[in-house]
């Protein structure tokens, strides 16, 4: 059977512990080092060496006292802090890599979408196309408070937010220049045609934006587009915007179950169900049997931070997991939402009952993946059937996890055809969706804005009835 290559990101984050915490203390590794650019080159030049299509950076702009009624834990335990700009690191690995993207998470909170815009065109020129940008509205309290907010804005109100944002950066990046407004006319003295760029003219409930962008066309335009939304309003917006999601299902018949309706939603977006990706975060642990495997698994239980799992688990679910003691059994607790990892834990355990603390380290278990590179490569091909497109990797030991795939599990992958040996020519969108040209297709929301802003129809359409006056006077000294 021909298969479809699988999509492969390294899923990580610009902090000392990520997602298995605790780990960074064994001596060897290198991610409490992350403040230093070497480390991510030397992760970059292994990742690329494999053959992966991106990296892919999480991010946060603030912590909440989440465990204990304090922010200790987080402190301590090094979990996403400090934390360090995602955006800014991917700017500098632009120039020590050639085909990886470069994929970072900016929330609608942080940054203006004029300036946002101008940024990510910047990074799309220099990188020729291989940005990528991770869209979220907002997880913590702390984070809104960094920014002149009270506290976190509504949830469903934030994805309104969001829609606004997204509207004024694609006018920005689709609709202000023409395709053919650069014309580097030496002759004649002329670098761009006049007519061809546009303002824009937004005015919202959020922005008011008149334009132009001041940033050339950039080899993709909009940066490939990720979202991560798990709530109905969350994966809606996905459907419309988003050319991967990511997603961490528990189970494969769970995967099996939920991707067509994703898909559907995508549809009815007025999109193809091909137009997303869908991408599975997974752990490896390669051995070279799986008496070894199962070994150097059991290793990293030694290592993990019960603490630090908590606290993670605490701000992401809303529960103060302090409080409760964890040999309690999760039946006579009032935690809700994680019955289905309960259920999990004790059909792999007969006869027992799933604690508080079984909960916690689902964390540490969720998606990981043991076995030989053979073995693992046949649970792919068993995970692709289910629906996946790709795999956000997150590694345990860094950087030692994502050798060991690359050395051990690349070359199975890509004799079976899962992954690629070669990169494709083009921008990162060209890469991943062949045929594209590297442009979001007609289909997309973004499309819409392009043509759409002649100086006569704009001005007429939008700035009267905004208020804009065409020719302010000019400031003196300017």
């Amino acid at each position: 059977m021909d298969r479809p290559r699988l999509i492969f990101n390294a899923f990580t984050m610009n902090v000392p512990s990520h997602i298995y915490h605790g780990l960074w203390r064994r001596p060897d590794t290198t991610q409490a080092h992350f403040n230093e650019l070497q480390t991510w080159v030397d992760l970059c030049t292994t990742l690329e060496r494999g053959k992966f299509d991106g990296i892919f950076f999480a991010d946060i702009l603030g912590i909440d006292p989440a465990y204990g009624g304090e922010w200790d834990a987080y402190i301590e335990e090094g979990m996403h802090f400090p934390c360090h700009d995602a955006a800014a690191l991917c700017g500098a690995l632009i120039g020590v890599t050639e085909n990886l993207g470069l994929t970072f998470t900016s929330s609608i909170v942080s940054e203006h979408p004029f300036s946002f815009a101008r940024k990510m065109a910047t990074w799309d020129h220099l990188s020729n196309g291989r940005i990528g940008w991770n869209i979220v509205t907002g997880a913590t309290h702390n984070a809104a408070q960094n920014f002149g907010y009270d506290q976190l804005v509504e949830h469903d109100k934030r994805y309104q937010w969001a829609e606004e944002y997204m509207q004024v950066v694609y006018k920005l990046l689709e609709g202000s220049w023409d395709d053919d407004a650069i014309l580097i006319d030496r002759e004649n003295g002329v670098y761009a045609d006049k007519s061809k760029i546009h303002r824009i003219y937004h005015q919202g409930d959020w922005y008011k934006v008149l334009g132009p962008h001041i940033v050339a066309p950039s080899p993709q335009r909009t940066p490939l587009l990720y979202q991560a939304g798990a709530s109905k309003v969350g994966r809606e917006f996905a459907a419309r915007h988003a050319e991967e999601t990511i997603a961490i299902y528990p189970t494969i018949e769970g995967a099996r179950a939920d991707i067509p309706s994703m898909r559907e939603l995508v549809v009815a977006a007025g999109r193809e169900p091909t137009d997303i990706k869908i991408m599975q975060g997974f752990s490896f642990v390669v051995g070279s049997t799986e008496e070894e495997a199962w070994r150097k698994s059991a290793e990293i239980d030694e290592w993990v931070s019960y603490r630090g799992l908590a606290s993670h688990v605490s701000r992401d679910m809303g529960i103060d997991l302090a409080d409760y003691d964890p040999d309690m059994p999760i039946e006579q607790t009032d935690i809700s939402g994680v019955q289905g990892y309960a259920r999990m834990f004790e059909a792999s355990h007969p006869g027992q009952k799933a604690r508080v603390a079984d909960i916690v380290k689902a964390l540490s278990y969720a998606s990981r993946m043991v076995g030989t590179p053979e073995t693992i490569a046949d649970q792919l091909e068993q995970w692709q059937d289910a629906g996946i497109d790709g795999v956000n990797m997150i590694c345990q030991f860094f950087p030692q996890s994502y050798e060991d795939f690359v050395d051990h599990v690349m070359p199975v992958l890509q004799e079976r055809g899962l992954a690629q040996r070669e990169y494709a020519p083009g921008s990162l969108r060209e890469k991943l969706f062949p045929g594209s040209g590297g442009r979001l297709p007609a289909r997309h929301p973004a499309a819409r804005y392009r043509g759409s802003f002649t100086h006569a129809a704009a001005r007429s359409a939008n700035g009267t009835a905004a208020g804009w006056d065409p020719a302010p006077t000019p400031v003196a000294g300017s």
